[in-house]
């Protein structure tokens, strides 16, 4: 392996992340290292080995610069520090380093949609009209209405539950900022901002030997600038819905382009970008097109999104959703490369969402937990694209418990939208929101990571008071115990992470055909390789040459299900080699070779694979 490149069997040379095992690490609660209850980079430090053990091949750290924490440190007040409390630059270069030692690598968090109000830049843009970094950000007078009352340029609603517009008293005119207040837009028409950026935000780090960065919100650096109102389609809210208006923006390939070709290419370095209201793989295309030289991948939310009522108003109304439903949006997303230069991602958990187990497995008994969890773990490894694991899913993490009150409940989002039900007065909105909470919040996903059965589940010291509270079940899951169970969660992950990587030809690289769209209980595709069953099988068969293939058939219900004909789905015939590749119910690499009409009915919640090889 170099750099960019790595050999393979099936493909000639291939870009090193495409086959790669991503893992987010959000600091603040993966481990505590000198006893002030907030995780810090020396405590990730501590813990690379588990990682290496794991399978992982990139770590990718959730931001640690210097911040006030207004949205835990997407609101940066220097790009070129570190918050204090996670560590400093040098613990940066040792994470560098021991991620290096071993094979892996690190990418950075990028946050450059906006910066925190408390940045130089900011300070300076908001000193006067006539500072040259006034235009870094977006400054508009205020409007006024019919009685003289003074109103923002635009009827734009944020992402916390507020308008998107702050008045500043100083200099007499409204910022614009998508989220909190304290985080104020970057104006990415201006070329000196955009030079900046990657000056200080970018080469900086790829300097320090830093591999690449997930890019946040990397779809809304092109606003629209006729800074039109949006249609009302709240008529309970003076701030409307309008992601038309910042997202996938008149000039926005332009700039990735750019930042591709000054900060990214001349680095080799990796990129992600996180890519919101973009539903339409035509939209999607252009982002991730090598031609196009712009990023390498990115996380598409229709699938992760599934239960919320919309982004803005009614999100945390909870919408049930069937597996149908799912499973459309796989398909579209594993299907939209195929014939094109693009890549895809595989991933079902991160920091923004409530657990995957809890939503999309069935934690309604301990066996039925580890079941649900292990068959969410087959389904991500067997899928086409780049996977990203987040910190906690290898041990089946689960969702806070419903008995804890909005008390326990941190995040400004998550707050924000409380605080607008409650202020409603509308009881069955309050309620409805809080349900909706308990199953998508974004705090669920940053919980403290449970590491064993100690006081504070391992996390911090005993005595130390955690910066969020520990889950009341941190004694029944945690990572010590499943290391020392082999048929634990962890131990799943590690066995079909090794069988992802050996047949990479299949589940990294392979075409995916999906089976029975509408079967409400089984989730079942095809997975083919560009490689042949080998030769010597075929003759010994008398067939011809046919392509390697995979059945995945998961049972996502705790009701026993009868299994697909795996020998006419995979097109054998009576001398034909079948094997069971993998099964929640054991994962090893030799198989049985079954019968026609002779698989047995899978269980609650159990997965396995088939192969023709």
């Amino acid at each position: 392996m170099n750099g960019l490149y790595h050999e393979n069997g099936w493909f000639g040379r291939e870009q090193w992340w495409k086959d790669a095992t991503f893992y987010q690490v959000y600091p603040a609660s993966f481990k505590d290292s000198n006893r002030d209850g907030w995780g810090d980079i020396p405590g990730l430090i501590s813990k690379i080995d588990y990682l290496q053990a794991l399978g992982v091949d990139v770590v990718w750290l959730s931001p640690v610069f210097e911040s006030p924490q207004a949205d835990m440190g997407y609101d940066v007040s220097d790009y070129q520090k570190i918050h204090a409390p996670y560590g400093t630059v040098e613990d940066i270069d040792v994470l560098v380093e021991a991620c290096h030692i071993r094979g892996m690598k690190l990418i950075l968090d990028l946050v450059v949609n906006h910066t925190s109000m408390e940045h130089e830049w900011f300070r300076e843009s908001r000193s006067s009209k006539t500072n040259p970094k006034r235009d870094w950000y977006i400054w508009k007078p205020a409007r006024y209405n019919s009685e003289g009352q003074r109103t923002p340029p635009t009827n734009w609603r944020g992402y916390f539950a507020s308008s998107t517009w702050t008045w500043d008293e100083h200099t007499q005119e409204y910022y614009l900022h998508l989220y909190a207040p304290e985080q104020p837009d970057l104006n990415w028409e201006s070329e000196a901002c955009r030079e900046a950026v990657y000056e200080n935000t970018m080469r900086f780090w790829l300097e320090r030997g830093v591999d690449g960065f997930r890019i946040d919100t990397v779809n809304k650096y092109s606003k629209r600038t006729e800074y039109a109102d949006a249609p009302i389609t709240d008529l309970g809210s003076p701030c409307q819905p309008a992601p038309e208006m910042w997202c996938n923006g008149p000039r926005i390939h332009e700039f990735i382009h750019e930042m591709r070709s000054k900060a990214l290419e001349p680095y080799g370095a990796v990129s992600v970008g996180e890519l919101s209201n973009t539903p339409h793989p035509s939209q999607v295309l252009p982002y991730v097109s090598a031609a196009a030289q712009e990023l390498d991948m990115v996380f598409e939310f229709s699938m992760i999104r599934l239960g919320t009522g919309g982004m803005f108003g009614p999100k945390y109304t909870y919408v049930p959703f069937s597996l149908p439903q799912m499973k459309a949006i796989v398909e579209k997303w594993q299907t939209f490369i195929e014939g094109t230069d693009g890549w895809t991602t595989v991933f079902c958990e991160n920091h923004d969402n409530g657990r995957a187990v809890s939503r999309f497995g069935d934690c309604s008994s301990p066996e039925l937990w580890k079941a649900s969890a292990k068959t969410l773990a087959l389904w991500q490894a067997t899928l086409t694209g780049t996977l990203f694991l987040y910190q906690g899913q290898e041990i089946g993490m689960t969702n806070m418990p419903a008995t804890w009150d909005i008390d326990e409940y941190k995040d400004v989002e998550s707050l924000n939208f409380y605080a607008e039900a409650q202020a409603s007065g509308d009881q069955k909105l309050l309620a409805d929101t809080m349900h909706g909470l308990q199953i998508l919040g974004r705090d669920h996903s940053r919980i403290p990571f449970q590491w064993d059965d100690s006081p504070n589940a391992g996390f911090a010291d005993e005595g130390v008071k955690t910066w969020m509270r520990v889950h009341d079940r941190y004694r029944d899951i945690n990572a010590a115990k499943q290391e020392a169970d082999q048929y634990s969660i962890l131990n799943f992950y590690k066995q079909v992470l090794q069988l992802r990587k050996k047949y990479k030809d299949l589940f990294v690289f392979g075409a995916f055909r999906m089976l029975q769209a509408e079967h409400k209980a089984i989730f079942s595709y095809v997975k083919e390789s560009l490689s042949s069953v080998s030769n010597g099988q075929l003759q010994a068969n008398g067939h011809d040459k046919k392509k390697k293939m995979a059945l995945v058939v998961l049972n996502f219900s705790k009701d026993t299900q009868d299994c697909l004909d795996v020998e006419s789905v995979l097109d054998c015939h009576d001398e034909d080699v079948v094997r069971l590749l993998a099964s929640t119910q054991h994962c090893e690499d030799k198989g049985l070779t079954g019968g026609k009409g002779g698989y047995p009915a899978l269980k609650p919640w159990e997965g396995r694979v088939y192969v023709n090889f």
